[in-house]
This record gives structure tokens, C-alpha cells and sequence, in this order.
């Protein structure tokens, strides 16, 4: 088994190879869409963040408000700790069960967005970075996301800078050009991984 950890900024394409990947047969653990799930409604964890913040972070049908919660923690940062130390657990416990759960030749993708920031990187065999300029990232987030240009520059401006997250890449996909010029580099890089999760690296 081989684990990747893959992470880009925003508006880098990071999407588009964790499906390039899964599409060949890549066991994807989204760190993001678990943190979703684990706080969907009847589970131990949206009751445990009710319980931390009050019955007024759910919306009419029982469900978490995402943006009403995001508004207490994201400018508390001990609220903001509060809200990792129910999710963060929960997320790890689940990302452990969907890797156990893999083949043992498996190729499985940890696509983990702050992963630069976090210092994740000595967990996973090889980091993958997808890179991009700041300019092409805030292309896309305006041109294709329809992003204020303020907001998208806030957003990056908030992440990892691109020199740290490549100095932390085992794997470097550029994503400056076209999807054509993207499949044709994760494909090849795809190979690879193949051979090392199988153990016949060389």
C-alpha cells in the first residue's frame, strides 16, 4: 500500500487529479468531504458540537449551519479550536478505517488542503503537490468560480505560499496549461505509484 498525500492551493487543479486518480483505480480519503459526514445529522459528532455551541448552529431540519457556525469560529480562534478538537479526532478515526479497508496494493490519495500548513507531510509515503501560479489561481477563481478578486486573493493569501508547499513535494504535477497537459503528467506519475504500492519500485 502506498499512502499520498496531495494538496495545492486554491484554484490549483487539486479536484481534477484526485479524480484523474480515483478514475484509475486511487482510493481517495477526502479529509474535507468526511469532515462533512462526521457532522451530518444523528451522528456523535453534531450532537457533540451542539453540545459546544448551542442548538443555534442547526438549521430547521436538524442540520448543521455551516455558515452560522463558521461565523463564531473563524473569528475566535479558541472557538476554533473548540470546534477541530470534536472534528479533528473524528475525522482521523474515519480516514483510519477507509485505509484499512484498502487492498494491500492499493494506492490510496489523502487529499488534505492544508496539509503545507498542518505539517502533515512526514504521515504519507510521497506528498504530490499540484502547482500553480498565483496568477492562474486567481484566473480560475475569478473567471471560473466567479470569485471577487478581493475574496479569492484573501482566500490564497490565507493558505500556505507556494514555495512551502513545494518544498514539501515528493511529486510535483504542473497545472499552469490545459486538462489535456494535466492527464498526460498525472498519468505518467500514475504508473509510478502503481509500481511502488506494489512493491516494485525501480
Amino acid at each position: 500500500m502506498l499512502n499520498l498525500g496531495l494538496t495545492g492551493g486554491i484554484g490549483a487543479g487539486k479536484s481534477e487529479v484526485s479524480r484523474l486518480l480515483t478514475s484509475w483505480g486511487a482510493v481517495l480519503i477526502d479529509s474535507d468531504r468526511i469532515a462533512r459526514e462526521v457532522v451530518e445529522p444523528g451522528t456523535p459528532g453534531l450532537t457533540a458540537v451542539v453540545a459546544e455551541f448551542g442548538p443555534e448552529v442547526l438549521t430547521a431540519d436538524g442540520s448543521l449551519d455551516r455558515p452560522r457556525l463558521g461565523g463564531i469560529v473563524f473569528t475566535d480562534p479558541e472557538r476554533l479550536s473548540a470546534l477541530n478538537a470534536i472534528i479533528h479526532p473524528l475525522v482521523r478515526d474515519r480516514s483510519a478505517e477507509l485505509q484499512a479497508a484498502a487492498a494491500p496494493d492499493a494506492v490510496v490519495v489523502h487529499d488534505v488542503p492544508l496539509l503545507a500548513e498542518n505539517k502533515l507531510a512526514p504521515l504519507y509515503d510521497l506528498v504530490m503537490v499540484v502547482d500553480a501560479t498565483p496568477e492562474t489561481q486567481l484566473d480560475r477563481l475569478v473567471g471560473l468560480r466567479g470569485m471577487a478578486e478581493d475574496e479569492a486573493r484573501a482566500r490564497m493569501a490565507a493558505q500556505a505560499t507556494r514555495a512551502e508547499r513545494l518544498a514539501i513535494a515528493d511529486v510535483v504535477i504542473d497545472n499552469n496549461g490545459p486538462i489535456e497537459a494535466l492527464e498526460s503528467q498525472v498519468r505518467k506519475v500514475w504508473a509510478d505509484l502503481v509500481q511502488r504500492a506494489a512493491g516494485t519500485e525501480g
